[in-house]
């Protein structure tokens, strides 16, 4: 069968499940569209976490990473995972136990304060949007390679179809949606990787076949090691000693980050009990951990597979797939001195193809020759990824604007069902305007979502961090605090990004810490700001304090609690 038909029939028919999932589970009331009911099965809600948490970033772009900058690339890896355990046991339950589903509505509570509400209200649509720029272009990576069109109509495409199925379902079509795309990308990306360990190292499973040896006996990293070096590029297994500082600013960053963002830590509150919250933080671990523990072995394969397939090949030779990627745009070959042949080198005066990161987890099975079913499989995969994460995002704000916005601040009176709209309309602008934005190439997918992660950090970490455990942190302390963080990481990912308009170069960066990890740096300046504007301000009234004082405690706790 013709590899086209074989991935219409894939992402088609994973398409069909969603819509009618979707439709099943039609949000009916502001509840339902906000928290699904908050009856969610604890292991329904671990898978439907997982596929929100496991965005394009994870799927498409994290391998791609890895397998480019070698160890270096951890970083991601090790963030995003100590990020999500971070939020599992530190802040979730106490969060679940406040009772109030939206970070905003939490802040606005636990501040005492509207004003408060608001500058959180606003650093929940700042972060979000971010975040969901970056999932469009990963929506627009596999819709290019899917239908095989520019990247720019790939990203049309898919706000059409984020567009539908967001506005329509709500939390609860989302949720049961996410439960189908979550069964979907890790089928799709550790079917591929079994073939190819397989194929590669004659072990199945792609872990073990990471540290395995290859036909002629050399281990595979450090074949890769060798192939890496003679091309110029430093070992694979090597990390730049120079830059550990940056590395540990961007592994905190991503870990705090995940800690504070507004998609995920609504999740909580879509279960019944502060238990089965415990319970599905628990299963959602185990279900993203397939995922991470699978991704450095994908990059590896990807990294290897390509080299001795592209390098110092005659360009007229190359397979169907390298010519389907030059069609996106994602991939370029420009032959400098006229010889027909591919030189693939880390020298960028010599070297003469050109690969956008965010495509190797795609492409990985066509470079190893895999069966076409499986390499239809991995665009529905990657499209699960992106399309899931996108649609949280999406609801975090419009309800951002729906519920903290007008229902609690500007329109206290306005009916249920006007709120249901003013939501849905959210989206639908939501999903436009982040779309276009997905078509400035600021970076790749995980770049992006890095700089939604710093934003997340520098925000709302300590203001969420300290409303649970320092009972007199006051509303004052933590809008100076947050207005601090999340000024100077915008500020300073806008001067040090070229691409935004900002004057900054690489060269300036304070020491050394990129703009994807100086979110750490501005989680800091909160804590210090909030800290010290709370001691030097009024006292948090004494019914705020005691309020903080019980939501710590897990005994007796039952069902969530409206404060």
């Amino acid at each position: 069968m013709d590899p086209q038909i074989w991935t219409y029939i894939m992402v088609g028919g994973t398409f069909l499940i969603y819509i009618g999932v979707a439709v099943w589970a039609r949000a009916g009331s502001t509840k339902e569209f906000y928290v699904a009911g908050g009856g969610v099965h604890p292991v329904a809600n671990g898978m439907a976490t997982a596929a929100d948490w496991m965005s394009a970033a994870s799927f498409l772009s994290m391998a791609g990473l890895i397998s480019f900058m070698g160890y270096g690339g951890a970083q991601y890896l090790m963030g995003w995972t100590g990020g999500y355990v971070l939020l599992a046991l530190l802040l979730a339950p106490y969060l679940r136990k406040f009772g109030k589903f939206t970070v905003p509505d939490f802040i606005g509570d636990r501040y005492y304060s509207k004003n408060a509400r608001l500058v959180a209200l606003l650093c929940a649509l700042f972060v979000s949007f971010t975040y969901v720029v970056g999932q469009m272009k990963g929506v627009g990576v596999a819709f290019a390679r899917f239908l095989e069109v520019p990247f720019e109509q790939g990203i049309f495409i898919g706000i059409g179809i984020v567009f539908f199925y967001a506005v329509l379902g709500g939390m609860k079509g989302i949720t049961y949606t996410q439960v189908a795309q979550y069964c979907v990308l890790i089928f799709a990306f550790t079917v591929p990787a079994i073939f190819i360990s397989m194929q590669m190292t004659g072990m199945p499973i792609p872990q073990l076949g990471f540290g395995g040896q290859l036909a002629d006996g050399t281990y595979l990293l450090a074949k890769l090691d060798q192939i890496s070096v003679d091309l110029g590029f430093q070992e694979y297994t090597s990390v730049n000693q120079d830059n550990m500082v940056n590395m540990f600013f961007i592994t905190a960053a991503l870990m705090l980050g995940t800690a504070g963002l507004p998609h995920v830590i609504v999740r909580f509150f879509t279960v019944p009990k502060v238990k089965d919250a415990r319970v599905s933080a628990g299963w959602a671990l185990l279900f993203i951990a397939i995922l991470y523990t699978t991704a450095p072995a994908v990059a590896a394969f990807a990294r290897t597979n390509l080299i001795n397939t592209v390098s110092e090949k005659r360009y007229s030779e190359m397979p169907g797939w390298f010519s389907n990627w030059e069609n996106t745009g994602l991939l370029t070959f420009d032959d400098k001195n006229k010889d027909g042949i591919i030189t693939y080198v880390a020298d960028p005066e010599v070297n003469e193809l050109s690969i956008d990161r965010d495509i190797m987890v795609l492409a990985n099975p066509e470079i190893a020759n895999l069966p076409d079913w499986v390499v239809a499989l991995v665009v529905a995969g990657g499209l699960a990824a992106a399309l899931s994460t996108a649609a949280g995002l999406l609801l975090v704000i419009s309800t951002s604007i729906s519920h903290d916005l007008l229902k609690n601040y500007l329109k206290p009176d306005i009916s249920e069902k006007g709120e249901l709209r003013a939501a849905r309309i959210s989206i639908a602008v939501a999903v436009v305007c982040a779309g276009l934005a997905g078509l400035v190439q600021l970076g790749f997918v995980a770049q992006v979502v890095a700089f939604a992660f710093g934003l997340a950090a520098s925000s709302f970490f300590p203001a969420i961090i300290l409303g649970i455990f320092d009972k007199k942190m006051n509303r004052e302390g933590a809008i100076a605090g947050m207005i601090t963080g999340i000024v100077f990481t915008a500020s300073y990912i806008w001067y040090f990004k070229p691409v935004l308009g900002g004057p900054g170069t690489p060269e300036g960066y304070w020491f050394g810490i990129s703009p994807e990890g100086i979110g750490t740096l501005g989680m800091f300046f909160n804590l210090i700001v909030a800290f010290v504007v709370s001691r030097m301000t009024k006292e948090t009234p004494a019914e705020i304090q005691e309020l903080t004082e019980s939501i710590r405690y897990p005994r007796g706790a039952g069902t969530a609690t409206d404060h």
